[in-house]
This record gives C-alpha cells, sequence and structure tokens, in this order.
C-alpha cells in the first residue's frame, strides 16, 4: 500500500460525521429535534422553582401530571420520528395535537416555548418525504456509460452498468361516448 492511500489515516471524527449526515438524511431529523425541545420545557415548567432573591416562585400547578405527560410524549414521539420515520405522519399529527393540548393544561404550553417547538416539529414531520436515489453518473454525464467506450465495444466487469431502454405506458383511451342507457349499469 502507498502512503498516500485514502480512507486508512482519515480521522474517526471525519468518519462519524459522514455517517451521521448519511443517517440524518434518511429520517425526519430536524421535526424530531424540535419535538423534543418541545417537550422538555412542558414537562420541567410545572415542577420548577425559581429564586428571586429571597422569594421562591413555584410554578407547580394542578395539572402537573397532565404537562409531565404530555412532556414524555412529545420526547417519544420525536425519538419515534427518529428511529420508526414510516410513522412520521402519525407521530406529526399526535406531536401537534399534545402541543394544541399544552396551552391550557401545562401553563400556556410550557410558557410558549415547548408548545412553537413541538408544532413546529409535528409539522415538519407531516411535510417530510424520502428522497428519492441518485441516478449514477459517470464521467461521461450519462447513466451506465463509461468514459471512452463506443457503441462496438464490449464491457464485463461490476462496473458497467447496462442501461436498457423502457417502454413508457401511455394512459388508456376510454370511450367518452355517453351510453343508451344514460352511463347506468343495468343491474341497478
Amino acid at each position: 500500500m502507498s502512503p498516500e492511500s485514502t480512507g486508512q489515516n482519515e480521522h474517526y471524527l471525519r468518519v462519524f460525521w459522514r455517517g451521521f449526515r448519511t443517517w440524518r438524511g434518511n429520517r425526519p431529523f430536524w421535526a424530531g429535534l424540535f419535538t423534543i425541545l418541545g417537550g422538555l420545557p412542558i414537562a420541567y415548567f410545572p415542577y420548577a422553582n425559581m429564586h428571586l432573591g429571597n422569594v421562591t416562585l413555584a410554578m407547580s400547578t394542578t395539572a402537573g401530571a397532565g404537562s409531565l405527560i404530555i412532556g414524555i410524549l412529545l420526547v417519544t414521539l420525536g425519538l419515534t420520528m427518529w428511529f420508526h420515520h414510516i410513522v412520521r405522519v402519525f407521530a406529526g399529527v399526535a406531536a401537534i395535537l399534545l402541543a394544541l393540548i399544552s396551552i391550557p393544561v401545562a401553563n400556556i404550553g410550557g410558557f410558549l416555548i415547548g408548545f412553537l417547538f413541538a408544532l413546529l416539529g409535528g409539522a415538519l414531520s407531516i411535510s417530510w418525504a424520502p428522497g428519492e436515489p441518485k441516478a449514477d453518473l459517470g464521467p461521461a454525464g450519462a447513466v451506465g456509460e463509461k468514459s471512452g467506450t463506443g457503441p462496438g465495444t464490449q464491457e464485463s466487469g461490476p462496473e458497467f452498468h447496462s442501461t436498457a431502454a423502457v417502454p413508457q405506458q401511455q394512459p388508456e383511451q376510454y370511450d367518452t361516448t355517453v351510453e343508451v342507457d344514460g352511463g347506468r349499469h343495468r343491474a341497478g
């Protein structure tokens, strides 16, 4: 092996970052992150105490258990968006509904911070769609062609991809004339 071989001396952080970017690109990452960030203040604020000098301000309400449940469910939905992205639409709708329910239940939705994050995460989850794989373009610019190959040359090996022409399907032509009985079925 030569000392200039690529990949062998690559830094482990660069390898980790490249793997993370690939993982992040295959799922609604930002939707899950915003949903998790929305669930944390909703669950935290009803149990928090603020100290202003010698005065302790307790923000706990009678609905503390309800806000804890809403916060934990939002964090769970955010993790679901990351690890089971096939149910992203359900998780997005549930996150939006929980964000709306948190307004009257959990201190105005975690003082509107958790509400807005959860609402944004749910909307991003609903609108996310998986990307389509890109075509493998060779140096010549065409799919399946190798540079320097002519139409008469034969190729062998795993690097050559043959492209067979796929006929385009034409939509069927339907008869649009009105039948004698007005388009109704005879059995009816």
